[in-house]
Parts: C-alpha cells; structure tokens; sequence
C-alpha cells in the first residue's frame, strides 16, 4: 500500500486540532485506501447493512466501546443521520477521534455545517498532487496529465478509456441519482462532458442549453451540482466592478486533467496540449495544499487576461500566470492588471524553472517559480491566514 505521505500528515495534524475529521472528494481518488493505511485504527465501511446494524442498534455501546481509539466511518452517508452520529462522538465521545468520508454533498449540506460548526476538521482529498507522485515513484508529468490523478487510473497498465467512461456512470448512479433531483440523465451527462472538453473556458449557459436539450436556468442548476460533487471548479472574476472588466462570468475547470484528456479525445500529448494542461495541474496543487477555493481569475474587455488571483488579508492582489516553458511568458497581461492594482506580487511558474528569479518588465516585477516554489511562497502565507481570503468589495 502506498503511503501518500503529505496527505497522512494532514489527517494526523486534522485530528490533532479536532475529534472528528471530515475527508471529502471525488470517488475513487483514494479516501479510502487513505484511511486505511493511517495506521492504528479501527475500520467500519458504512456501505455494509452489518456495520449500519451495528452502529445504529445501539450507538451509545458503539462509540463507548471505543474510546481512546481512532475510527474510521467509511461511506458515513449512508447511515441513516451522520451529522447526529458526528455530533454525539464530538460532543460525548472527547477521547474518540473519528475520520468521516461520505457524500460530499453530506460535507455541503447546511445541516452538516451547522449540527458540527466548530467540531471537525475539513480535509479536501484531491487527484493525485506533486507528493503524491514521488510517493508513487512516478515523476513523469506527462503521464500524470494523461491517465489524470485517481491512483487506479494513473496505476494502470495500460491507457484506461473504458473506465472514464464507467466512472461517469457510477457518478450519476451513487452521486446524483441518489441525492439530487435530476431526472435527465441524458442531458446532465452531455453537459459534462461539454464542460469538460472545454475546461478553463469562459462560462455562458446558453452555449449549453441547446445541446443539453434543457432551459438556461437548469443548465446554471447543474453547475451548482457539479461544482459541490467537486467535478468541477468554479473559478470566479476578480474585479472592483470597473466598466472595462469582466464582472460576472466565470471560468470553469475540470476536476482532473485525466478526464480533459479523454473527452477532448487525447490519447497522446502533444507540444501544444502542454499548457493547458499544466495550468490545471497548478490549480490542483494550490487547491490540495490550501484547501481553499477562493483562487480568482482576471480579464478585461480588451481581452487581457491573468490565469490565476488570489488574495491577501490586505485586499491585494496576487497574480500568478503558467506556462509549461518560461520562454512563452508575455508580461502584456500581468502588466495590463497592475496598471488597474499597483500592490501585490506577481508570478510567473513553469515546468522549466530550476531556480526563482526576479525579472522586470518596465515597472512590474515577476518572479519565476517551480510550482514547489510557488506552494513555498503562498503557504507560508496562507499558514498565517494572509493568502485565499474572499476579496472585500469585489464580484464572487
């Protein structure tokens, strides 16, 4: 078994800070196996009517029994009230630590966040990240944007192109079928392949609407879905609301560069599918180490563009722009966005960069970074709760 060790180390600094862990993600991106190689735990999958027989007989005799003890709860949503069970163990059971996985729609739902509002630790499992694939001894980045980041599909001994296709029908069937009212299988389907294909474009529902064969406002209905199963990324426009930006429309991302691949039909990478690809992978790994979702975007009327915003405690901006090789950086952009905001650092990562240098583009100062150094730089920040924060003021 795999030791994926950045993620162990979060769920044991988790459980440090709180009795109950909250793990979320997409399925099949490794919770389980996590949970599982923690170590000195007790393992209960959810999903088997005799565990549910157990610790819904007599809840009281389950959790005291093991006191003292770290627990597993596999698949907690499907116990018949798990935000109860979560808030017993957090409240009676002090001595009990609990790792939950579920639904994430259990983790989005107003009863979870209200019933354990200050009781559990949240940790965002996503695809696989840069530790991971040393963990994996596997450091070939091409591979990792072709077969994705689930661990099954990156493992395989061969390209996977049926269980892409098995995955998004598991997907509806567990994840949507079961716990949201969408009736169109057909239509909620299409449209994320659509999304998908065309990951970190600009979002207009009425490009959908017509294809999907359903009105604009379902169309905006199952984004909402997709985004709290986490299949996809909203990524918002950062702006003070200024006539010559964009205001309103967001860019949306794909959970995986894996399923990019498949639904755009790549099998074999070439040069110029390199970018875009890369910028997702940047996306994840930010996401994986801040567990935020507050990463912005930014674009003008006239068509400048930042890939990537984020925000410090002091309402500046930080900019950070990817590209797979250094040498395709233009700072029209960058340059473009500080002439709206002076203040705030400004990035530039690529695969290619081995040490971080400072470069000047007239009055603007970007830096070039490794994604490692990247992380470096705002983690250390986000630490001391300075970066991911809502803009104050600005379009979200």
């Amino acid at each position: 078994m795999v030791q994926r060790r950045f993620w162990i180390q979060r769920v044991q600094a988790g459980l440090s800070e709180k009795s109950v862990l909250w793990l979320s993600g997409v399925r099949r991106v490794g919770k389980t196996m996590l949970c599982q190689s923690i170590g000195d735990t007790e393992y209960f999958d959810c999903e088997l009517p005799s565990t549910r027989r157990m610790i819904e007989g007599d809840l009281e005799s389950f959790l005291g029994d093991l006191r003292g003890r770290t627990i597993v709860l596999d698949e907690i949503h499907r116990l018949g009230n798990p935000s109860e069970i979560l808030k017993i163990a957090a409240d009676h059971y002090r001595d009990l630590k609990v790792v939950a996985t579920g639904s994430s729609t259990l983790g989005a739902s107003t009863k979870f966040r209200d019933t354990l509002a200050g009781r559990k630790y949240e940790l965002w499992l996503t695809p696989m990240m840069s530790q991971d694939l040393t963990d994996f001894e596997s450091r070939d980045l091409k591979h990792r944007f072709l077969r994705g980041g689930l661990p099954p599909f990156f493992l395989a001994a061969k390209y996977p192109s049926r269980d892409f296709q098995e995955w998004m029908d598991a997907y509806w069937a567990k994840d949507i079928q079961e716990l949201f009212r969408v009736e169109r299988r057909h239509s909620f389907l299409k449209f994320a392949e659509l999304l998908i294909s065309q990951s970190g474009g600009i979002f207009e529902a009425n490009r959908f609407a017509r294809p999907c064969e359903v009105s604009r406002t379902t169309i905006a209905n199952y984004l909402g879905v997709l985004e709290a199963t986490f299949l996809v990324h909203v990524v918002r426009p950062f702006s003070s609301h200024r006539p010559t930006e964009i205001v309103s429309a967001p860019k949306v991302y794909a959970f995986d560069t894996g399923f990019l691949c498949h639904y755009r039909g790549w099998e074999t990478l070439r040069s110029d599918d390199l970018g875009t690809l890369w910028e997702h992978y940047v996306m994840n790994e930010v996401i994986a180490q801040t567990q935020s979702r507050h990463i912005f975007y930014w674009r003008d009327k006239r068509g400048h563009e930042v890939d990537f915003v984020l925000v410090d405690r002091k309402n500046e901006p930080i900019a950070i722009e990817c590209k797979w090789s250094s040498s395709e950086f233009d700072p029209t952009n960058i340059k473009a966005f500080r002439r709206r905001y002076a203040a705030g650092a400004n990035f530039l990562v690529a695969s290619d960069v081995r040490r971080p240098v400072v470069r000047a583009f007239d009055d603007v100062r970007v830096r070039f970074v490794s994604l490692e150094e990247l992380i470096r730089a705002i983690t250390s920040s986000a630490q001391s709760e300075k970066f991911f924060i809502q803009p104050k003021s600005r379009s979200s």
